[in-house]
């Protein structure tokens, strides 16, 4: 029980530090174009596993396996196609309705769960994901009409392999040693991000690209980012799904845009309607649901 608490902890810390992050790498990427600006993230945290792996007293040949390299392939297609979808899916639609849409993984998990990995899910599980669902639509739009548009079936499919990325961790993630699975996970990524930036963004020339990176604001984030939001978030995420399952991973990921209203609030000076605090209830409250079941299954068991 006392672990089961600190892989809840661990998951918080985690949507905290995304939806804190959020204001930090929106402001980057005005000077660092997205994708070149996720390739430097995540081959920069790669790195830093990778320094851990060969440095580690546990012998690399140990930890690597061709299965390893195939799941964390896997992993890390899904994870860049998510960002891709969700960065080109911006310059079509609204924050908003990309905050809402990424949010809908809250519900497609336990369903790529059950065909993934022929889990029985019981009818809180649903419940509490519907819950949640309710409450990311009244935070991010606070009462009013959602507007569908070609930007919103990008990050429709950005918000599919989101929760495609957590159902295959719940899968693999007690099958490989962590470090080793997030180490190429990343990699996938961050090779991914810096062929499609060379392709589809404006080339800069080296010059122009350090005095990019060495921009006090995106220094600052690519920091936070490095060692925080992709690092240890990945490898937290990795970790804790050895010991907890995808569904309820997905419901604790979906505090993410509560932390996120929460730094607007205290650092942009933005403000939430009352619908948009009762869909913050909304969220919190499907955790509880969700847990509060388990917890009596557990004990009946």
């Amino acid at each position: 029980m006392k672990r089961d608490w600190i892989v809840y902890v661990t998951l918080l810390f985690v949507a905290f530090v995304w939806g804190a992050s959020f204001i930090v790498v929106q402001a980057a990427v005005q000077t660092l174009p997205p994708l070149a600006f996720n390739a430097v993230r995540f081959i920069g945290s790669a790195l830093l596993f990778l320094g851990v792996l060969l440095f580690s007293r546990v012998k690399l040949r140990e930890r690597l396996s061709p299965k390893l390299a195939v799941h964390g392939i896997i992993l890390g297609i899904c994870l860049f196609a998510a960002y891709a979808f969700q960065t080109v899916g911006l310059l079509h639609t609204t924050t908003t309705n990309t905050g809402f849409i990424t949010g809908i993984s809250v519900v497609l998990v336990p369903f790529f769960s059950v065909m993934l990995a022929q889990q029985k899910l019981a009818l809180p599980t649903w419940i509490a994901a519907v819950l949640a669902l309710v409450g990311l639509y009244l935070l991010t739009f606070n009462g009013q009409a959602f507007q569908w548009n070609y930007g919103d079936m990008l990050v429709l499919l950005c918000a599919v392999c989101f929760a495609l990325h957590i159902a295959f961790t719940g899968i693999y993630a007690s099958l490989h040693d962590t470090i080793a699975l997030v180490t190429i996970q990343l990699t996938t990524v961050g090779v991914l991000a810096t062929i499609s930036s060379l392709l589809l963004e404006p080339l800069q020339s080296p010059a122009n690209f350090i005095q990019s990176i060495l921009d006090p604001q995106v220094l600052f984030a690519l920091i936070v980012s490095i060692g925080l939001s992709t690092a240890l978030a990945f490898w937290a995420q990795t970790w804790c799904q050895k010991h907890i399952s995808a569904d309820r991973v997905a419901l604790i990921f979906a505090t993410e845009p509560v932390f996120a209203a929460i730094t607007g609030i205290a650092f942009a000076g933005e403000r939430l309607g009352a619908l948009a605090v009762w869909g913050c209830l909304c969220i919190f409250c499907s955790m509880i649901v969700a847990e509060w079941k388990w917890t009596r299954r557990q004990q009946v068991q």
